[in-house]
């Protein structure tokens, strides 16, 4: 499959809060939320998304804010680290905007410079000067542009054992790409911009205990359903058992575990966000999945209103 799969498609995050969440992404970090829903298997949880312009693959951070939910544990069989791509000499800039909501640290990491955040339920997040990064930003949301989240650089996946999962990427067309200290950079030469994974292999650390703060799963993008079709049959030759595609309304996705514990899902490009809302509107009302839509006078009561939802 070393031609099928783009990069990251998205990657969903579990919350406290939905109005935090979403403040923090918005008008912290300036992306645009392009679709207000909620969770398949539990419709009184939203499922918010935060991304560029339409939430193109390889932009979007997605979240589950189940209220009142205890912070998680980081440790192995998670991803411990999302980056978000910026344009190089925007750092500083990064750092007086975020200095209010709390500290941040800037480092050198694999020769890239990147500034070390923390979301509103301690997720662990960096912003990386991406240089030659041509993708558009979104900044409806107050952000410059010459400093604006082009869309995601890469997720650090933090494991007991990392050779297994390079494997599994190597057959998903990833290459070895650098090494620092304990983590090895797993790069895909074309692709959507989100293209990088690192994994961190320690092996005395604890596994991790998911809850408000953690990574859920880790999607990567695919053009269409057949072409993710052809990505299952490839995952169970290898030896992996992948879910059947499912309609998530917005793309179809399969899901599976990978060697390290890591839920991964390969998600398609299409339909996109604008299936049910105009590119004008996105993330302006609540959507609700065919099987919730009787549940709507209900879920308005019970979930916690959003700033700039109708």
């Amino acid at each position: 499959m070393t031609d099928k799969i783009n990069g990251l498609h998205h990657v969903t995050m579990l919350a406290s809060r939905a109005s935090a969440n979403n403040a923090f992404y918005t008008q912290a970090l300036g992306l645009r939320r392009v679709k207000t829903t909620v969770n398949f298997d539990a419709p009184d949880v939203y499922h918010l998304y935060f991304g560029d312009e339409l939430g193109r693959p390889g932009s979007v951070m997605t979240s589950f804010p189940f209220p009142n939910a205890a912070r998680g544990r980081r440790g192995t069989g998670e991803a411990s680290l999302t980056a978000f791509a910026v344009p190089v000499g925007s750092l500083g800039a990064w750092e007086d905007r975020l200095a209010p909501l709390g500290p941040t640290t800037r480092e050198t990491f694999l020769g890239e410079e990147r500034l070390l955040v923390e979301g509103p339920d301690g997720e662990s997040l960096a912003l990386v000067e991406a240089p030659g990064d041509a993708r558009l930003p979104w900044t409806g949301n107050g952000v410059a542009e010459d400093i604006a989240v082009r869309g995601f650089h890469s997720v650090t996946l933090t494991l007991r054992e990392a050779r297994s999962t390079a494997e599994l990427l190597e057959l998903m067309g990833y290459e070895e790409a650098g090494r620092e200290g304990g983590v090895t950079r797993m790069r895909l030469a074309a692709g959507n911009g989100a293209q990088v994974v690192d994994l961190h292999e320690d092996p005395a650390a604890r596994p991790a205990v998911q809850s408000a703060g953690s990574v859920h799963h880790v999607a990567f993008s695919v053009a269409d359903r057949a072409t993710q079709a052809e990505v299952r049959r490839e995952l169970a030759q290898a030896g992996f058992q992948a879910t059947p595609s499912i309609d998530r309304d917005y793309f179809w996705a399969i899901y599976f575990r990978s060697p390290g514990g890591v839920l991964f899902e390969v998600a398609t490009d299409e339909p996109g966000f604008t299936r049910d809302e105009s590119a004008e509107t996105l993330g302006t009302s609540l959507k609700l999945p065919r099987q919730h839509a009787h549940l709507r006078d209900q879920l308005v009561r019970h979930l916690e209103p959003i700033e700039g939802v109708a």
